[in-house]
């Protein structure tokens, strides 16, 4: 499906639009079911939160949760992977595979499931809601929660029997089929079951193989779930999930392109599966105990061509040809109880209370091996254990019918194991504490006001490398605190959503990742260190808002503003005091607008856009600025839908991703060298339901 055909339907599905009834409707509450006590957006945790629902998910995305980053502000991912596994809230968060101990800042939850720095499992088709917690979730979640939380939740069973089923067809090679189903499996119980399958080839021509699909995506998703009321008192929730990644991986070219010249295709896969139970019982005018237990085991293995090119395009430099294969088995389990009060408050029935432990248990070895002109470069087999155990507190106390003050306290204890085979032995542990004190006020039943300062941490590591000093083997944990005041509010008769929050946060002993280049001739001899070198400070300010002029048409917003600096970094290359942090741009935004008539008929359009950022801590490349415009139009009827979508409408060429290093001989002069996002894509999606 080319653009103009794509505009075309798009000035057809419009030509409806003003002889439609101009009668406003209102705004439906959201729930975040993130928090510790599951409530609306406006009255539930006294932090910035994003929320987008199934309308939005399915509105503004296609397959994959990538395909609705850009509508939350403040939030960012890298690349260097086929699907965003490394995500930066305010500016803190990963930026690439790690070495050493898994130790993310930002959390990526699915149906209670921890899939923590692997996130590329996060499919849309069947998907409820995403919430995107931001700063700091110290008595929540703890040590992987730093800079705040993405919790993904699907649909839940039914005990009206549904089914549906969708299809998907693009320019990009795009195939894609799902199923769902759901409906009762007794009086007391429900069950819901999808799966899906989608293809693409990655927008890549490799002329070496002349092959179009170098950088394809092969991605399955299984999905079930189950609701039984065991009980009046007692309810259980069951969910499974497997997910089956088999992507190609070749976007890097010397000349920052689209057409690769790869002889070694690479690849991304993941294989995930899992499940989790959550138990929640009653006692009658007491407190409801809770038990969440979930489990996950994946296989990931990620291969690439190091040289970028073959002989024949090096021509007098061959042979040269670099590969690294990175093979990672993990199992993790965890498991958290909680007690929660219903009606049996404290002090004079004033305050709320829950008590809760958690437990937590990684397990992961890792294959590291890299080749050079079919000789082995490195070989490294490593295996890695950690156990967490928390416990948490948090008091809820009302001052007065409108005033709400929450204290929060949560202390972890963190003890690893790591052996490899070039002899490295650790063994570190860590005491952290985290928590959180704010103040709610409600004007009125639809707008309130809060004040938060939280304290978040992120446990200590290690570094591999065996030519570092024993004394930069290890770093220490580090701490976020956050100042943060936010308005949310429906105004208007409840045709306005808005919410708004400032922050303000300092980052002590803060862990920067920096690498450098031990050999110039070899692309792949990176030392990537991490150490508590600095100072931070990351202050802004984001914002969403949604407004329904009349029934037919609404607008949307976001935006992200953000000062994310360093404000002690002294490195080998200089003092970078005061320069902005990797991947935090000055700001982030989407505007948009949607129409649906009485008629069926469906437009939605958004542009999104980000500030130029620096790619790195290590050198000082900035990316481009960018605009992107997508599209959505179509008809929907009771029981079917059709719909024409565009992406990056304008084929704005952009990067999420940046090295700067030598890769080209004989001179390995130091370049740029980008990871271009996707150019335009056209398609269409049917979905039938019965």
């Amino acid at each position: 499906m080319n653009k103009n055909i794509f505009l075309v339907m798009m000035v057809a599905m419009t030509n409806n639009i003003w002889a439609q009834d101009q009668t406003p409707e209102q705004l439906e509450e959201l729930i975040v079911m993130a928090d510790l006590r599951e409530d609306t957006v406006m009255r539930a945790i006294a932090i910035s939160v994003a929320v987008l629902d199934q309308t939005v998910l399915k509105q503004a995305g296609n397959q994959h949760f990538e395909d609705v980053i850009d509508l939350v502000p403040n939030l960012n991912w890298a690349g260097s992977t086929s699907r965003p596994r490394y995500f930066q809230i305010r500016g803190i968060g990963e930026r690439s595979q790690y070495q050493g101990a898994p130790n993310p800042s930002v959390g990526f939850i699915i149906d209670d499931m921890d899939f923590t720095g692997i996130g590329g499992v996060a499919t849309l088709f069947d998907m409820e809601q995403i919430e995107v917690l931001r700063g700091p979730q110290g008595t929540r979640y703890g040590a992987n929660a730093l800079a705040g939380l993405v919790y993904a939740q699907s649909k839940n069973p039914s005990m009206e029997a549904a089914y549906r089923i969708e299809t998907l067809v693009g320019d990009d090679g795009d195939r894609a089929a799902g199923f769902s189903a759901t409906g009762a499996l007794s009086d007391a119980a429900a069950y819901r079951f999808s799966l899906q399958q989608s293809f693409s080839n990655g927008f890549r021509h490799n002329d070496f193989y002349q092959i179009d699909d170098s950088n394809e995506k092969d991605e399955l998703t299984a999905r079930a779930k189950i609701q039984w009321q065991a009980s009046n008192d007692w309810m259980m929730d069951l969910a499974f999930i497997f997910v089956d990644i088999d992507n190609g991986f070749d976007v890097w070219a010397p000349e920052n392109g689209f057409t690769t010249h790869i002889n070694d295709l690479g690849w991304d896969r993941q294989r995930s599966r899992g499940f989790s139970i959550r138990n929640m019982f009653s006692a009658p005018a007491a407190f409801d105990f809770i038990s969440i237990t979930a489990y996950t085991e994946s296989d990931i293995s990620y291969f690439f061509d190091g040289d970028w090119g073959n002989n024949d395009y090096w021509g007098d430099q061959a042979p040269y040809d670099f590969t690294s294969l990175n093979d990672r088995e993990r199992q993790h389990l965890t498991q958290e109880f909680r007690l929660v009060s219903s009606d049996s408050r404290l002090f004079a029935d004033s305050t709320d209370w829950l008590v809760g432990f958690y437990f937590s248990g990684l397990k992961e070895n890792n294959l590291f091996n890299d080749f050079y002109n079919g000789y082995v470069d490195r070989d490294l087999t490593s295996s890695y254990e950690a156990r967490s155990m928390a416990l948490f507190t948090q008091l809820d106390s009302h001052l007065s019918d409108q005033t709400i003050l929450t204290m929060g306290l949560r202390y972890e204890y963190r003890d690893a194991d790591y052996v490899d085979s070039d002899g490295l032995d650790l063994s570190p542990n860590n005491d952290m504490f985290g928590g959180q004190l704010s103040i709610n006020h409600a004007f009125n039943d639809s707008q309130n006001i809060y004040f938060t300062l939280s304290r978040g941490y992120k446990a200590g590591g290690f570094n591999l490398s065996t030519s570092l000093a024993p004394a930069q083997r290890d770093y220490d944990p580090e701490y976020l605190t956050n100042f943060e005041v936010g308005l949310k509010g429906h105004l208007f008769d409840y045709r306005l959503s808005l919410n708004v929050a400032a922050f303000y946060s300092t980052l002590m002993d803060m862990q920067v990742s920096t690498s450098y280049q031990v050999d110039p001739t070899d692309p792949l001899t990176y030392v990537y260190y991490t150490g508590n070198a600095a100072q931070g400070k990351n202050y802004g300010l984001e914002a969403d808002w949604q407004f329904q002029i009349n029934r037919n048409w609404s607008v949307h917003g976001a935006l992200g503003l953000l000062e994310a600096e360093f404000s002690d970094y002294v490195t080998i290359e200089g003092d970078l005091t005061g320069r902005d942090q990797a991947h935090a741009p000055d700001y982030t935004y989407n505007f948009g607008a949607l129409y649906q008539s009485d008629a069926g008929f469906f437009t939605r359009i958004d542009v999104n856009g980000s500030d130029q950022f620096y790619f790195s801590n290590s050198h000082d490349q900035l990316s481009d600025s960018y605009t992107l415009v997508n599209a959505k139009v179509g008809y929907q009827a009771d029981a079917w839908a059709v719909y024409a979508w565009g992406r990056n409408v304008f084929n704005e060429t952009y990067a999420v991703r940046g090295f700067y290093f030598g890769v080209v001989p004989p001179e390995w002069n130091p370049e740029l060298y980008t990871h271009l996002a996707d150019p335009s894509h056209f398609g269409l999606t049917a979905e039938f339901n019965f």
